[in-house]
């Protein structure tokens, strides 16, 4: 959070039990993996807070461990505070973009969606949603972790610079 050095990083889908907690585990995974892990605070949470207090979708969470990813956060609801003390929101589709600008009351630079940090996209304006695979079969499931796993390397770039310009 922006109270520290590390960069702190949220990742935020709907319900918080799919794509943001594959997300944050599979990104925390990767800096690890890199060397950055003690630069970084890696989080999770929801639009809705229907969910509250469950962990990831069980389907979610067998996908995840196939390729060696932990997923072990628990839902929550995204608040104002959120918005606030993250360096960087990244938002899995355009309805959480939006749900998130409006609590943040407009549009933030802070505020992303995964899909900007795809190779060939450069911002919201044009990037991919990650689709929602909770209605799905396995393959969706393998689609975000696909997409998450493609966006690390841009999305690592982009977090080592805001780290440079704490």
């Amino acid at each position: 959070m922006k109270t520290n050095s590390n960069v702190s990083v949220l990742f935020v889908c709907m319900g918080n039990i799919c794509r943001s907690p594959a997300g944050e585990g599979v990104f925390q995974h990767y800096v690890e993996d890199k060397g950055y892990i003690e630069h970084f605070d890696v989080d999770s949470a929801g639009t809705i807070a229907y969910h509250m207090g469950e962990p990831a979708d069980g389907r979610m969470q067998e996908v995840a461990k196939k390729r060696a990813y932990q997923l072990n956060s628990l839902a929550r609801k995204v608040t104002f505070e959120d918005i606030e003390s993250f360096d960087l929101i990244v938002a899995m589709d355009v309805d959480n973009l939006l749900d998130l600008e409006a609590l943040a009351d407009g549009a933030q630079r802070h505020i992303r969606l995964l899909g900007s940090f795809l190779e060939g996209y450069d911002s919201n304006d044009d990037a991919l949603s990650v689709p929602d695979p909770y209605y799905g079969g396995t393959a969706g499931f393998e689609q975000v972790l696909d997409m998450i796993e493609a966006a690390c390397p841009k999305l690592l770039s982009h977090c080592l610079e805001l780290l440079n310009n704490k």
